[in-house]
């Protein structure tokens, strides 16, 4: 049997998030995103079977699919399967041609509207295991972030941004660079940082729509909108100063810029927060956290909370509490 299995990392954005949705970086003269793949995880599998029948299996959704063969998974219209289609399609020439069929198994770590990119990094995942599995050479990290962010705005029907997809790919810290030439990402060790000790990832309960929140942010910029503009540049020169403070390992200025991030992405709109995030903020610097950063589009979601190795009992138990869930989570180094 010809099996193939991986597994990619989710992320948690650390500063520039919403800028990485073209075109709104074009909008402030270009941007930088910054974010950390953690080890929550999405995760794939796909084995060749004797027959020509097609079985997909998802453990997030506790649901089975069976085909005949490729081309009636292919005209199926099940409303359920859009997710897997718009991945498979992507192999159509390969997938017809195939003499057997095969079984997909699919499962997520992350939490429904966590805002950690868990439907990014499954993409990534499913593209990983086809490529294997069909022996479709590939190593061009670019070509598959492209690839999966397009299957994704189309899957969505709305606007999405790309940096989800990097650390799902190379794992690491990444500083991401958008302009008018290019986008290019730069991949950093976590070793000696604080991010082995300081990071702390909390799920308020709440799940999110990531693609809704930054669909009215780019209707506002693109109608002009100076308060809307003006948090935009806010994001984008945090995130400058946080890229200088890691490359100087200046780790004492994180806290603070990660509240500025805080309050400028509710500048932007004030879906980004709501009472579960202000009510986690509020018990999380009271039991000695350093800062609180909204995680992805905010609105619910997970919130990654920096805080000292000696306060970090103090916090968790505060947040547990108040019935929030601390998620045993921990960056992931370049894989």
């Amino acid at each position: 049997m010809n099996k193939v299995s991986f597994k990619s990392p989710t992320r948690v954005d650390l500063a520039g998030g919403t800028l990485d949705m073209w075109p709104l970086y074009n909008f402030v003269n270009g941007a930088t995103t910054i974010n950390v793949a953690i080890d929550i995880w999405t995760e794939a599998d796909v084995s060749s079977r004797a027959d020509r029948k097609i079985v997909i299996r998802s453990a997030d959704l506790s649901k089975t699919w069976e085909f005949e063969n490729y081309s009636h998974l292919r005209s199926s219209e099940d409303p359920t399967l859009v997710f897997y289609r718009s991945v498979l399609k992507q192999f159509d020439t390969q997938l017809a041609k195939l003499e057997t069929g095969f079984e997909l198994n699919t499962s997520s770590q992350s939490p429904i509207g966590g805002g950690l990119g868990g439907s990014s990094s499954l993409v990534i995942t499913m593209l990983k295991v086809f490529y294997k599995f069909l022996k479709i050479e590939t190593t061009d990290v670019y070509k598959m972030v492209h690839l999966a962010h397009n299957i994704e705005a189309e899957m969505l029907k709305t606007p999405t941004g790309t940096q989800d997809y990097f650390p799902a790919v190379t794992g690491g810290l990444s500083f991401i660079d958008y302009g008018a030439q290019q986008l290019k990402q730069s991949v950093l060790s976590i070793n000696d940082t604080p991010f082995e000790d300081h990071f702390l990832l909390v799920y308020t309960g709440k799940s999110h729509h990531s693609g809704l929140n930054n669909f009215e942010v780019l209707k506002s910029a693109v109608q002009a909108d100076a308060n809307v503009m003006q948090a935009l540049q806010k994001i984008k020169d945090i995130s400058k100063e946080l890229k200088a403070v890691i490359i100087n390992r200046e780790w004492d200025k994180m806290p603070e810029l990660f509240q500025q991030e805080y309050a400028a992405r509710i500048q932007l709109t004030p879906a980004f927060s709501s009472p579960e995030i202000e009510k986690l903020s509020s018990i999380c610097m009271g039991a000695g956290a350093l800062a609180v950063k909204i995680c992805g589009a905010g609105g619910g979601g997970c919130v990654l909370v920096w805080v000292a190795p000696e306060k970090r009992e103090n916090v968790v138990s505060a947040c547990r509490k108040e019935n929030f869930q601390c998620l045993n989570a921990k960056p992931v180094n370049i894989l």
